[in-house]
């Protein structure tokens, strides 16, 4: 079937063949966070706005170890051949993804065609709600962290470039009422104005979703809800979660070769 047009949803798992630690479960992220295991902390502990408060220099470390790995990482070959793929059809691709870690960008995806659900790493925000600070590029230099206490330098923290209070990633965090969405909301207009217009003009779409777990589901629905709006189907690609409805495609794989088998069958 030739298509028109090529939607990317995508999890955590979509990282992992570039190197990226899988966090699936509380071992998961210990393996990848033994300091952080010592203390006993989860992943829904660390991932919220309050730990910027109560213990700064762990939750910077926490973060910034992230950033500074992000930033150090070059996305694996499946984002070419996606981006090669997209480029080829008529109305070009989208990219609606959980992941932070700006990979899409890096990987030379258009950012007027991706939609980060959960914000940015790559972007800060004041941790202050009153202050008039937007949201805002993250500085260029790494965060300094020791490696054997894994504390971020307190004196190093970053701050807001308004008010000089502590500032934070602009991620949306677990029990999170400070998030600042509207970076986040811009990119999910464009979404959507591009998505109703696939859908008014008939168009062909072809889905594939990559690394997207049950724990946090939102890609899963937003892949399932895609498939209905657009009359389309969609591959799942999962090394483990690969339950489909009607409209789907199992693919038992990592993302990588997922993406490398479904290509190699469109062609």
């Amino acid at each position: 079937m030739n298509f028109d047009a090529l939607i990317i949803t995508a999890g955590a798992g979509m990282g992992v063949d570039s190197g990226l630690p899988d966090f699936r479960g509380t071992e998961g992220f210990w393996k990848a966070y033994p300091a952080i295991q010592k203390l006993g902390y989860t992943f829904e502990q660390m991932a919220t706005p309050i730990s910027f408060v109560d213990n700064p220099e762990l939750a910077w470390a926490f973060y910034g170890h992230r950033l500074n790995l992000y930033r150090n990482t070059t996305p694996h070959e499946g984002f070419n051949l996606l981006l090669e793929y997209g480029n080829q059809l008529p109305e070009g691709y989208g990219v609606i993804t959980s992941n932070v870690d700006g990979h899409f960008q890096k990987a030379g995806f258009n950012n007027d065609r991706i939609l980060e659900i959960h914000g940015s790493i790559n972007h800060f925000q004041c941790l202050i709600n009153e202050c008039h600070q937007g949201i805002y590029k993250a500085p260029t230099q790494a965060i300094e962290i020791d490696s054997l206490t894994f504390k971020a330098d307190i004196k190093k923290l970053p701050r807001c470039p308004i008010c000089n209070s502590p500032a934070r990633p602009n991620i949306m965090m677990f029990n999170d009422w400070g998030w600042k969405e509207e970076r986040t909301l811009k990119q999910s207009n464009k979404m959507n104005l591009w998505i109703n217009s696939l859908k008014s003009n008939n168009k062909k779409v072809l889905i594939i979703e990559v690394g997207a777990g049950t724990a946090i589901p939102s890609i899963r629905l937003k892949t399932q809800e895609l498939a209905i709006i657009l009359n389309a189907k969609y591959y799942r690609v999962n090394p483990r979660e690969t339950n489909v409805d009607a409209s789907g495609i199992p693919i038992k794989l990592n993302a990588l070769d997922g993406i490398k088998n479904i290509l190699l069958n469109l062609s």
